[in-house]
């Protein structure tokens, strides 16, 4: 067994520096190490309804809570994926609902770019279940929704990949205790007990030095990390009482509408798009008009690829998606809009620093059938719906 192995680490300490700030759940002191981007361009501060967690980093670069282009996104991408180490394969990639999921497959299509020919899978953890098949459940604990699951693949080429995994990939915008990627892990090991090497990708890396020598023991095998931002934080909470909904009510026998084709069952090869969805899109958009491409939940990497393609073509514009995670405006979150779950869950969605009419274009890229929340959230925002029945065939639902 090793020791933590921060790839990224450098004898020179860019951007390094200490804050504290004063939320209003808390108190949040933050410790930069190294940064390979100024820090402020990576992240901004919010206070969350969780009386688990009351904090939070918020990114800029991932897409969520945040409008980031696609360029920014994929240079984000390229950085993690050239963190990751020459490893034995099979390799694995796995990325954590829902923050993690878009980011987590960008990074899998960066680093498969660099590696072709090279047998690789990419999952997503999900809160949904796809099908009848078995569930490996796991916790991730600050979470205001803690219930993970991880499907097996359906494809039987991939599931062999799955079974025969050597090296392990875990994708999330941000380390702090640990706990999650043990908890994944060791469901991991349910499958295949032998993984010789686990690597780490985060956008932030607040562990610390100890912290990921720490967490090596607790894996009991060699473990790399690779972070654009590396440090550490301490936050003390003040005496605020979370007032949000819970965020979680899962039913296992529920028909949620979330896909088999987009990374639950997994994916061994980039996201395509067909050309005359882009084509068609493109035409639309006048010139110097804004353009918001939208994820929906755990739906977020077709948005990416879409806004990516769109950018090619020379549309300027912003990605960014839903989420069931309840933040207070405040900080970084100047804008707060709250609405249906189009999952058909029953618990508040939201979309933060977006506000009605700011967009001329807004593309709402959503998995689930058409349903009154995504009708809602398109009559809010003057949006077009696209229903990603598969890779290849994307419906417009008419809204108006």
């Amino acid at each position: 067994m090793s020791g933590a192995v921060d790839g990224a680490a450098s004898a020179a300490a860019p951007h390094a520096g200490s804050w504290q700030v004063e939320l209003p759940t808390g108190t949040l002191q933050l410790r930069v190490d190294s940064s390979e981007f100024a820090p402020d361009s990576l992240l901004g501060y919010a206070a969350r309804d969780n009386a688990k967690r009351g904090f939070l980093f918020l990114s800029k670069v991932l897409g969520k809570h945040w409008p980031v282009t696609p360029q920014r996104m994929a240079q984000i991408h390229a950085s993690l994926a050239a963190g990751v180490p020459e490893l034995p394969g099979p390799v694995v990639f796995i990325s954590l609902a829902e923050t993690g999921i878009g980011l987590g497959q960008g990074v899998f299509e960066a680093w498969q770019r660099d590696h072709p020919g090279q047998p690789a899978l990419f999952l997503h953890t999900t809160r949904y279940r796809v099908g009848a098949a078995p569930l490996i459940e796991f916790e991730e604990a600050h979470s205001h929704a803690p219930r993970q699951f991880l499907h097996w693949p359906e494809d039987e080429a991939q599931r062999a990949l799955f079974t025969g995994m050597r090296s392990l990939v875990l994708i999330d915008d941000e380390a702090s205790t640990g706990n999650t990627f043990v908890n994944l892990l060791n469901a991991c090991r349910q499958v295949q007990p032998d993984i010789a090497h686990l690597h780490l990708a985060v956008i932030t890396n607040f562990m610390g030095e100890q912290g990921g020598a720490a967490l090596a023991q607790r894996c009991g095998l060699p473990l790399t990390l690779g972070a654009c931002l590396r440090g550490g934080y301490q936050f003390a909470p003040g005496a605020v009482a979370s007032s949000a909904a819970p965020a979680q009510r899962f039913d296992a026998d529920a028909e949620r509408g979330a896909s088999a084709s987009f990374g639950r069952r997994g994916r061994s090869a980039p996201l395509r798009l067909p050309d005359a969805l882009v084509e068609r899109l493109a035409a639309d958009i006048g010139a110097g008009q804004s353009v918001l491409v939208l994820g929906t939940g755990e739906f977020m990497h077709a948005a990416y690829v879409l806004g990516a393609a769109l950018a090619r073509d020379g549309v300027d514009l912003a990605i960014q998606s839903t989420t069931r995670s309840p933040i207070l405006r405040w900080g970084a979150v100047g804008q707060v809009l709250e609405f249906a779950d189009n999952y058909g869950e029953g618990v508040p969605n939201f979309l933060y620093n977006v506000s009605p009419g700011q967009y001329d274009h807004v593309f709402i890229c959503h998995e689930t059938p058409p349903n009154a929340a995504l009708f809602e959230l398109a009559a809010l925002l003057d949006a077009r719906l696209f229903h990603f029945i598969s890779e290849a065939l994307v419906e417009e639902i008419p809204v108006r």
